[in-house]
C-alpha cells in the first residue's frame, strides 16, 4: 500500500513540477516581451528605426496577455500537487526543541496527532474547494483577461487536493497504527526501531 501511495505522491509532485516549470518559462517570456515592448516604444527606437519598432509591436512582441491569471491558477495547482509527497515523506517543517527530550511513545503520539490534524485539514480544504468549484461552475465566472472559466483552476486544484487528502488520511492511519502497536510501519528518519 505504501509503495502505491508513494508512487501517487511522486506522480503528483512531478506534474506539479512540470506545471511550475512551464509557469517559469511563461513568466520569463512575458517579462522579456514587456521589456522589448518598452524598448520598441521608447524614444530611441522610434527615432532610429520607427518602422522596425512598429513592425515588432505589430507581430506581437510584448507581454503575454493574462500571464498573471495563468500563474495564479498554475501555482495553486502546483502547491496542492506537492502536498502529498511532502506529507508521505514527513517533509513538513517541524521544531524539535522539546520533542528530543520526550520518550518514543510521546513522540509517536505527537506524530500521530500531527498526521491526523493534517489529514483533517486536507479533507476540509478539499471539501471547501469542491464547494468553490460547484459555485464557480454555477455562476459562470471567468478570468478577467483570458476569459477562461475559473472553475478550471478550481477543478485542477481539487484533484490535487483530493490526492493530498487521501495521502494525509493514509499517513494518519499509519501513524495511529504505529502508536497503538509500537511498530514502525513507515520510517521517517525520526527514530529507530530499537
Amino acid at each position: 500500500m505504501h509503495d502505491h501511495m508513494l508512487k501517487l505522491a511522486r506522480f503528483m509532485a512531478a506534474i506539479g513540477g512540470l506545471v511550475l516549470t512551464l509557469l517559469i518559462f511563461l513568466t520569463c517570456l512575458s517579462i522579456t516581451g514587456r521589456l522589448l515592448n518598452g524598448f520598441f516604444h521608447g524614444d530611441f527606437m522610434n527615432s532610429v528605426a520607427p518602422g522596425f519598432a512598429e513592425w515588432m509591436i505589430a507581430i506581437g512582441v510584448g507581454p503575454i496577455n493574462g500571464d498573471f491569471e495563468l500563474v495564479e491558477a498554475g501555482v495553486a495547482f502546483a502547491i496542492f500537487a506537492f502536498l502529498p509527497l511532502c506529507q508521505i515523506t514527513s517533509g513538513h517543517a517541524s521544531v524539535d526543541i522539546l520533542a528530543n527530550s520526550f520518550s518514543k511513545r510521546v513522540n509517536r503520539f505527537l506524530r500521530m496527532v500531527t498526521e491526523l490534524v493534517f489529514a483533517a485539514v486536507l479533507v476540509l480544504i478539499a471539501w471547501r474547494l469542491e464547494a468553490g468549484l460547484v459555485s464557480k461552475i454555477q455562476n459562470g465566472e471567468t478570468s478577467f483577461l483570458l476569459q477562461f472559466p475559473i472553475w478550471w483552476a478550481y477543478g485542477a486544484s481539487l484533484v490535487a487536493a483530493v490526492v493530498a487528502a487521501i495521502v494525509g488520511i493514509y499517513m494518519g492511519v499509519v501513524r495511529t497504527i504505529e502508536f497503538l502497536t509500537g511498530r514502525i510501519l513507515v520510517w521517517d528518519g525520526v527514530e529507530t526501531e530499537h
